[in-house]
């Protein structure tokens, strides 16, 4: 499992961005913090000097005149390690209350003047105070060691205490807040830039036409399901455009094949047409030859133009499908018997199996009409006589198949992949027949429309089975 702070892979784009601002505000909590302890060192080494051990212990010699070491002032100075001392009117210590830590003994002017500067490089702080009276003490000087002096903060006057202006630190505070927005901005942008550069650039190539561009997007689970619908609208164009150019090829061969095929008829239709009118033709018998020439050929392009425009209406988006459940054993028993006075003039072998009870299917009667007629009708064009015909209904499960088999010679294995083509023949030689080479191209669209299948196959003693399936 992958951890939610490591991967926006499958991520909801929302969960990212929270977990980003998330970031984002710990790392200006850490900005704070950070320039909040440097304005405390930048202070501290400053103001070292003007804070005690004891934050309530006086400084000022004159706080101490009165106590002279017996009071809780001077309790507390012994404790921070200073002392007092008591000069008489020429400077000389006659008596010193706590412990010295130094060897002066006496002081002048300029001495004693130089302490009172409290220089952080003196090793005491110094404060003096004057005392009244007529005896020999006269002054009253106050030493604490330097050593022992902590900087106190008075927070209503820190601006005083700072290194810097107050400007140098709002600016720098606010320079690196803005920076870090900078940089979260371009950050999370990019993260979103990234997805839809991709989805642009894919865009792009399908707009010029290259149709299998797919994308592989890696972000959050809102760009993964764009790239997802985009993927399957590239299949589908991909798709349509593969299934427009191959009806437009094939249209093309349809209209080449139509061409030919009409144009063989038609003009042995007019050389026999020109040799009747140019008189060639005089004995009665010839004449009649000539016109059942005519007749047959004119049969065949009238049996051309029709099947052509039944195969153009079932390409029709007009074309209206009338489906309903029915039952189809009798209705098969009728198409057969419309068929049966070809089938005896054949002398082909009539095998109905029909079952006894029922069977019901969802099929537009006049399409499976057609679809039978043609698989009969194709068995008789190019079978001889005395073949065996076998029409048998299976009912199954959730279909119906029926099956038109005989036993006569085959179709060749080469045809198979092409029959359902249109103007594709079972004996490419056999062009008098006058097989248009449109039945079996029209029986399977017919099947496709009730949403059955029709398929061709062999078995042993019958090479020829076509099987229809049509839903129950």
């Amino acid at each position: 499992m992958k951890h939610p702070w490591k991967s926006r892979d499958n991520r909801p784009l929302q969960t990212s961005l929270t977990l980003d601002f998330l970031l984002f505000n710990c790392m200006l909590l850490m900005i704070v913090l950070i320039v909040y302890l440097f304005i405390q060192k930048d202070i501290t080494h400053l103001i070292l000097n003007k804070q005690l051990t004891d934050p309530n212990l006086s400084v000022e010699a004159g706080d101490y005149r009165e106590e002279l070491g017996e009071g809780i002032q001077s309790r507390r100075l012994l404790h921070s390690g200073g002392w007092l001392e008591i000069l008489d009117s020429g400077k000389q210590v006659i008596r010193v209350i706590g412990e010295k830590q130094d060897q002066t003994l006496s002081y002048d002017e300029n001495s004693l003047f130089l302490g009172l500067e409290n220089r952080t490089d003196q090793p005491y702080y110094y404060s003096i105070t004057q005392l009244d009276g007529e005896s020999r003490a006269a002054w009253l000087l106050l030493k604490i060691p330097r050593s022992v002096i902590k900087v106190s903060i008075n927070n209503v006057v820190l601006v005083s205490y700072l290194n810097h202006s107050v400007f140098f630190y709002v600016f720098m505070v606010s320079g690196l807040i803005l920076m870090l927005i900078f940089v979260y901005s371009y950050w999370v942008t990019r993260r979103i830039k990234k997805p839809l550069r991709v989805l642009n650039l894919g865009l792009k190539q399908m707009m010029e036409g290259h149709y299998s561009t797919r994308i592989a997007l890696y972000a959050e689970t809102e760009f993964l399901r764009i790239g997802e619908s985009f993927n399957y609208m590239a299949d589908v164009i991909e798709k349509t455009t593969e299934e427009k150019r191959k009806a437009e090829k094939s249209k093309q061969r349809l209209m080449v094949d139509l061409s030919h095929d009409l144009k063989t008829p038609i003009t042995s239709i007019q050389g026999y047409a020109q040799a009747l009118m140019e008189g060639r033709g005089t004995d009665p018998e010839r004449q009649t030859k000539y016109l059942n020439y005519i007749y047959t050929k004119s049969v065949q392009v009238t049996k051309l133009i029709q099947h052509m425009l039944e195969l153009l209406k079932l390409d029709s988006p007009d074309f209206i499908l009338h489906t309903e459940r029915l039952e189809l054993g009798d209705h098969l028993r009728e198409i057969v018997a419309d068929t049966y006075g070809e089938i005896e003039q054949k002398d082909f072998q009539l095998q109905l199996q029909v079952p006894d009870e029922e069977v019901y299917a969802r099929y537009d009667p006049e399409l499976f009409a057609s679809v039978i007629n043609n698989l009969i009708s194709n068995a008789l064009a190019y079978n001889p006589e005395g073949t065996s015909l076998r029409v048998t209904v299976i009912p199954e499960d959730t279909e119906v198949r029926v099956e038109i088999a005989d036993n006569g010679i085959g179709i060749p294995k080469e045809l198979w992949s092409t029959i359902f083509d249109p103007f594709v023949r079972g004996d490419e030689s056999r062009t008098a027949s006058g097989g248009t080479g449109l039945g079996l191209s029209i029986a399977k669209k017919n099947v496709e429309k009730m949403d059955g299948s029709l398929t061709l196959e062999s078995r042993e003693g019958e090479p020829t089975v076509f099987t229809v399936r049509i839903p129950k």
